[in-house]
């Protein structure tokens, strides 16, 4: 069958799709680019926000007038959360919660489409969209322990569980061998891997890069908690790339309180501190809710000054809205959208400027890059674009001649003498 994979949200849920999409090929299936060209189409959708399910319940109605005659079959957080909605949404044949993902691949295939006629595939392959991903975002584990109060995923995901050390060490080698040249582990809480498995995320990461000659190894978002003892260290293998993200949501310690989360602006500081001095030319990112329900002026000048005072390269920004199911959603003092609005465009204007600071610090640096086609990412997950050219799957050095304000990355002239070698990568669409 010819199957079209798509999701909404998180790096979790891309890391899904990959998955799936590998599992349909090894299972003789096709995996192709436009909805129209499928006989079953996958959502894997999100409810971490109401706009998010919103978007979700849209990309539905989408999915079915582009092909009416196809199966639709939804999963992800927004099918487990709310799955007689979904299935009621026009044209829907399957919803699959989240606990059932693992068997995803083998329902969709149980689906009866033998009386609809196979896409006729086009003698120059074009049927099939061709990716210049490099990376793979490996999903490492799954569901959260934690309970903060504005969050429904620990709802929709429910408790953790953690694949073991050695399946993944198998599937990073196969994603090596298959072309990748970079790995992001990724999970629902990363850094609380291995809890149920008796390890942990060090112990984790150790096996990888031992049993493991993939060339990039990143980790995705990491709660700044539950880290293991010494954990920075591991960074003196080169192959680990120096760019963490660590949401720190807000910046004020009763904000911190009143959201559930486990980690003091002190801790923070103090843990990135550490990071920086074991990590050279580490690049930290965070997430910030702008307007947390009750967020007086005092606190969000908490706020401001807790992000001057760590300093971030990149800061993802986001207005609180309520999330129907949260804690916070129930909570006094939801603040208006003129005081959110204003508060959003201060810290943008903040997060604008330490971004370029941070970009100025390279310039002139020559460092390494993944290059995907006219652009990549350096080691420290700076965008860079080339000044003329592409190349494709090959990690080399570049100069980093200017900024880009276009792009808020960095222009370089792409190396000498780099051989094309890339082979051809399905897509897998991400929307929203």
């Amino acid at each position: 069958m010819d199957v079209y994979l798509t999701t909404l949200g998180c790096r979790l849920n891309e890391a899904e799709l990959e998955t799936w999409s590998r599992a349909f090929r090894g299972a003789g299936h096709r995996v192709v680019a436009r909805p129209e060209r499928a006989q079953v189409l996958v959502l894997n959708s999100c409810a971490v926000t109401a706009e998010a399910a919103r978007k979700s319940r849209q990309q539905v109605g989408r999915m079915h007038r582009a092909n009416p005659s196809a199966h639709l079959v939804v999963t992800g957080c927004y099918a487990e959360l709310e799955p007689e909605r979904v299935a009621a949404l026009a044209g829907v044949d399957l919803v699959v919660g989240n606990h059932d993902k693992d068997d995803l691949v083998a329902r969709v295939s149980e689906l009866n489409v033998a009386a609809m006629p196979a896409m006729a595939t086009e003698p120059d392959g074009s049927h099939v969209y061709r990716s210049s991903r490099t990376r793979a975002f490996v999903k490492v584990q799954d569901g959260c322990r934690n309970r903060c109060t504005f969050c429904i995923v620990t709802v929709a995901r429910g408790e953790e569980r953690s694949k073991s050390i050695a399946a993944l060490v198998d599937e990073i080698n196969q994603l090596h061998a298959d072309g990748y040249q970079e790995a992001v582990l990724t999970g629902v809480h990363l850094g609380g891997y291995g809890r149920d498995l008796g390890t942990d995320l060090r112990a984790l990461v150790e096996a990888v890069l031992a049993g493991t000659s993939i060339p990039r190894i990143r980790l995705s978002s990491l709660e700044p908690w539950d880290l293991p003892r010494d954990f920075f260290s591991l960074w003196s293998d080169r192959r680990l790339m120096p760019h963490l993200h660590l949401p720190l949501q807000s910046g004020s310690d009763t904000v911190l309180a009143r959201m559930a989360r486990r980690c003091s602006t002190a801790e923070l500081g103090a843990l990135v501190a550490g990071a920086r001095n074991a990590i050279p030319d580490l690049t930290l990112t965070t997430d910030l809710i702008v307007g947390f329900p009750g967020e007086t002026d005092a606190e969000w000048a908490d706020t401001v000054a807790t992000v001057e005072r760590i300093g971030f390269g990149h800061i993802h920004i986001f207005t609180y809205s309520p999330r129907p199911g949260t804690t916070a959603a129930r909570m006094p003092g939801h603040l208006p959208h003129a005081i959110k609005k204003a508060r959003s465009r201060e810290l943008h204007a903040i997060a604008a400027r330490m971004k370029r600071e941070h970009l100025e610090r390279f310039v002139g640096h020559t460092r390494p890059v993944l290059w995907e086609g006219d652009a990549g990412y350096t080691d420290n997950y700076l965008r860079v674009a080339a000044a003329s050219g592409s190349v494709d799957n090959v990690i080399a050095p570049a100069t980093l001649d200017r900024i880009d304000d276009s792009s808020a990355g960095y222009v370089a002239a792409l190396p000498d003498g780099v051989a094309r070698q890339r082979p051809p990568r399905l897509a897998l669409r991400v929307v929203g």
